[in-house]
């Protein structure tokens, strides 16, 4: 039988280490997917109040990231991630403490503030560590731990509410700490920041000076052209689940079921895929990859049943394992060494920003017209995306 992640051997024992430490991390996260639930049944929150809350987290994930990527250029990307991994265990400890409205209005911040952290941090390490030549199949490692560890979180937490709704919060915050000390004990060797062609400097020319991130036309035009399409991808977070239920009148069931197809294709495929796929040019890759996602999420407008939103999944899963570990590495490839902190955090930002607006233009578009009207409108915003990574500089 084919080993689907036959290669990864190469990789330094370091990504090994913040492997360990994602997968640890991500099958203890069940707070957050269970969060609005727990404010309107344990604590007896309002609809209104619950959504400014989750709201909350998202502002307070979008405002860190670029933050937080420029501090752990400064501080270091490790010992950024391991405080954020002991200060984010903490406060989940301590938030079922909480329960007037603007006191957990205030936990959930901080909470977003030092559990974002880590994300600008682990995509930068992922950088330091890896060769260019391994990054696609680096962040397609990384990748594989979110999904091995989310698919045991929020099924385990469906099963902790029974018991106890504050006991997602101890036992979210316990693995958090323990991945954490995992993260600090096992044996880090210091690494030199793996550069590529366009890091290399003349030593005969003078010094160049720093770039405002903001005035750098290739990240600027990236991020831009990644923006519409990560927008139609966080529909499977929010509309999708209404489109199933009220229109297709499948039973809620269905929409676990495929996400067990979307993480299970990710765990089989795509590091392989990203390994046979490492030479590809970003623009290539980046070019078919959003082209998936766009006519997959586009095809749920001629979506029957199940069988055939099965087929749209499978189309716009490809998508998702082309374009997110290449779109990690091609910020990689045009950030400076020194500052791969900062544009992840940029990057980072992006995907906030398109959180707040995917599901929001979503639910807008399905409520005031119809479903046709939604998966049309995302096909074409999908396809903006397409046309501008035709045009992406290498």
């Amino acid at each position: 039988m084919l080993n689907p992640w036959r290669g990864l051997g190469q990789l330094p024992r370091e990504l090994w280490i913040v492997f360990a430490t994602t997968l640890i991390n991500r099958m203890g996260m069940m707070a957050l997917p269970f969060l609005v639930l727990y404010l309107t049944r344990s604590l007896n929150f309002s609809s209104a109040q619950a959504s400014y809350i989750y709201v909350g987290y998202g502002v307070g994930a979008l405002v860190t990231a670029p933050f937080a990527g420029k501090l752990s250029d400064l501080v270091g990307h490790r010992r950024l991630m391991l405080l954020s991994l002991f200060m984010t265990g903490a406060v989940l400890l301590a938030f079922p403490l909480a329960s007037d409205f603007f006191i957990v209005l205030i936990v959930t911040l901080i909470w977003a503030v030092v559990s974002e952290a880590y994300r600008p941090s682990s995509l930068a390490v992922i950088m330091d560590l890896s060769l260019p030549e391994q990054r696609k199949a680096a962040y397609a490692l990384q990748r594989l731990a979110i999904n091995i560890g989310m698919s045991f979180g929020p099924a385990i937490g469906g099963f902790l509410v029974l018991v106890s709704y504050p006991l997602l919060f101890i036992v979210n915050g316990l693995t958090t700490l323990v991945s954490g000390i995992v993260f600090l004990i096992l044996p880090w060797r210091v690494q030199e920041h793996h550069t590529d062609v366009s890091d290399k400097i003349d030593l005969k020319s003078p010094p160049t000076p720093k770039l405002n991130s903001f005035k750098d036309l290739k990240l600027i035009f990236f991020l831009a052209a990644m923006l519409p399409v990560v927008i139609v991808f966080f529909q499977h977070a929010s509309s999708m689940s209404l489109f199933l239920v009220n229109d297709l009148l499948l039973p809620e069931s269905a929409y676990g079921i495929l996400f067990t197809i979307n993480t299970g294709l990710i765990i089989l495929i795509e590091v392989a895929m990203n390994i046979a796929m490492a030479h590809w040019p970003y623009r290539r890759a980046l070019t078919l990859g959003t082209f998936l996602i766009a006519a997959g999420f586009g095809a749920m407008a001629f979506a029957n049943g199940m069988p055939a939103v099965a087929v749209t999944v499978v189309i716009w899963t490809f998508g998702e394992m082309i374009v997110l570990p290449t779109a990690a590495a091609y910020m990689g490839h045009i950030a400076p060494a020194s500052r791969r902190g900062e544009y992840m955090g940029l990057y980072q930002m992006m995907f906030g920003l398109a959180f707040i607006i995917g599901p929001w233009l979503g639910l807008h578009l399905y409520e005031h017209f119809n479903a046709q009207v939604l998966w049309a409108a995302m096909f074409g915003i999908g396809i903006l995306s397409t046309l501008m990574m035709r045009q992406l500089r290498e």
